[in-house]
């Protein structure tokens, strides 16, 4: 967490790169959310969000970095050996679109490769203060992962 100091304000959250966005930055981004999210870490991974963020994960609906961090925390229970892979698709000013696959095995060794997007919108602290998720899960063999570590 960075934290922005001598603006007359107290010290607030950071999250460079901030908007607004060009390629360079947006790619940063993106590549940044990917490294956190393939941490399998609730705690860290949240602190990227604003303490109310917005969520939309398939059909869930949820707000707030607690929030976050109890989805997360359920999600890598279920799914085990998760990989992930994100790709920018577009941006604006302070808005990120990605598109991502990941790999996941549940409790009885099945495999799937997750497809989907997401469109991240964040304040002026690079902070994502709403995420919009859709995805898909197809079943895959573990001979056909292309994510490994």
């Amino acid at each position: 967490m960075w934290s922005q100091k001598g603006s007359g304000m107290a010290d607030v959250e950071r999250r460079p790169p901030v908007p607004p966005f060009t390629r360079e930055t947006a790619l940063a981004k993106v590549k940044a959310a990917e490294n956190a999210w393939n941490s399998r870490n609730p705690e860290v991974v949240a602190l990227a969000y604003t303490k109310d963020s917005e969520w939309r994960n398939r059909t869930e609906f949820f707000k707030g970095r607690e929030a976050i961090k109890e989805f997360l925390t359920r999600k890598w229970a279920q799914e085990l050996d998760y990989k992930l892979m994100k790709e920018l698709w577009a941006y604006t000013d302070n808005h990120i679109a990605v598109r991502f696959e990941y790999e996941w095995r549940n409790q009885a060794g099945e495999w799937f490769r997750t497809h989907g997007n997401e469109l991240w919108e964040f304040d002026e602290f690079g902070l994502m203060r709403r995420r919009d998720m859709s995805a898909n899960d197809v079943p895959i063999k573990e001979s056909e992962r292309r994510y490994l570590d």
